[in-house]
């Protein structure tokens, strides 16, 4: 269970050691109140009182655990933040106000000028801006490496590294790396490993247990699942988590009570949602892959996948997100997409309702061409978010893409 910042008991339910990460998913991390209410509070307020002025002095000097401001304390996102640390096994969580700041805070909390990154290049696009464009500025330098090969990730490194961090499955391509190898190269250099985990959540992968570090989330994705709030978190050990804790406590990135109070209510569906998203995903990639208008299909959950071993190793489920090239360009993939009737033309992901988008020119439209070519962001590509709709529905609507090419 994560560590409290207040001084409310944030362990309600002791039979909780050892339950199944369904139960946590419901159960974990509650603070009740006097009134005793059954559904979690929400405490929107900016800040606390104090019952003298010494109380005051101690909360703010640390000498006294306790709530101070909700910029960085506040019950309702310390729920959140022991429930999903509870999901994933780790220690403590720290939430953000979105999927992107959770990784700045990381890397600002953790490294200094001059440290160096090795990433994959095959990360979301805008994780790709942040370490170059912004991170670069600072004299933090990031070498970009194939994500399925070892050999290349250890061949990228340098004195100066001091952080491995990666997706797995990627975005958008759904390739896998062996969780277990990168750790144990990370060990071996002493390196920390952090592992964007938005794709699997901890229903389907925990990478902590796979030796990575630190766990990062979207929770604007399928923490969230139905599309409503922006937000992020961080996970890991105390003494980590304490550091980018510092970070947010200054900055301010932080979460809202109200997104927070979200975000518990979706993780209470998380395992059933998870279930449902890989379902489908499986029915629609198959059948995908069975038409002749489509020139690739890159779901792990297929045999033909190159790491479908790796992925039924180290993941409970293949997940819900997956894409496919055309037979054509950019117009075709267009084409494609505007036949659809069902799938919302959105670039988010992780919703109940499913989605589709055009990565080239939108997750990842800011990367340059070199750069889109070799994360293999063709024109011809296509992302999927499956949602928990009818499967026999969303292949008919896909039908009407693939009549359109």
């Amino acid at each position: 269970m994560a560590k409290s910042k207040s001084d409310s008991v944030s362990i309600p339910y002791p039979s909780l050691e050892g339950v199944s990460v369904e139960t946590l998913a419901v159960r974990a991390g509650q603070i009740r109140t006097a009134e005793l209410e059954h559904s979690e509070a929400i405490f929107p307020t900016s800040s606390f009182v104090y019952n003298s002025a010494e109380q005051a002095a101690a909360r703010f000097s640390g000498a006294e655990p306790g709530n101070i401001y909700s910029r960085f304390t506040n019950p309702t996102v310390q729920m959140f933040e022991n429930r999903i640390a509870a999901m994933e096994g780790a220690e403590m969580a720290v939430a953000t106000s979105s999927g992107m700041s959770a990784i700045l805070a990381t890397c600002v909390a953790l490294l200094q000028s001059g440290d160096h990154i090795v990433c994959s290049r095959s990360v979301f696009g805008t994780t790709n801006v942040l370490f170059e464009k912004y991170l670069g500025k600072f004299g933090i330098k990031t070498t970009f490496v194939d994500l399925t090969s070892i050999a290349a990730w250890e061949s990228s490194l340098t004195a100066a590294t001091k952080m491995l961090f990666l997706e797995t499955p990627s975005n958008p391509l759904c390739e896998v790396v062996d969780l277990e190898k990168i750790a144990q190269l990370a060990a071996r250099k002493d390196l920390l490993l952090v592992v964007d985990n938005c794709f699997c959540t901890p229903v389907l992968q925990k990478p902590l247990e796979l030796g990575a570090h630190i766990v990062i989330h979207s929770a604007t994705k399928y923490l969230d699942g139905q599309g409503r709030c922006i937000g992020g978190v961080v996970c890991g050990s105390e003494k980590l988590m304490t550091e980018v804790f510092g970070f947010l406590r200054s900055s301010g990135v932080t979460m809202s009570p109200f997104n927070a109070w979200v975000f518990l209510k979706g993780l209470e569906t998380l395992p059933i949602r998870m279930r449902a998203h890989c379902e489908n995903a499986q029915k629609i990639a198959e059948w995908l892959s069975e038409q002749a208008q489509i020139e690739q299909v890159f779901y792990a959950g297929l045999p033909t996948h190159p790491q479908h071993s790796v992925a039924a190793k180290q993941q409970s489920g293949f997940g819900g997100v997956l894409s496919f090239r055309v037979k054509g360009a950019r117009a075709e993939a267009f084409s494609f997409i505007n036949a659809t009737e069902l799938f919302s033309i959105t670039a988010n992901l992780g919703d109940t309702k499913s989605t589709i988008t055009h990565p080239a020119t939108t997750t990842h439209g800011r990367l340059s061409d070199d750069a889109k070519q070799q994360a293999g962001i063709t024109e011809n590509l296509i992302r999927l978010s499956v949602g928990i709709e009818n499967a026999t529905d969303l292949i008919n609507d896909l039908q009407r893409g693939v009549n359109a090419l």
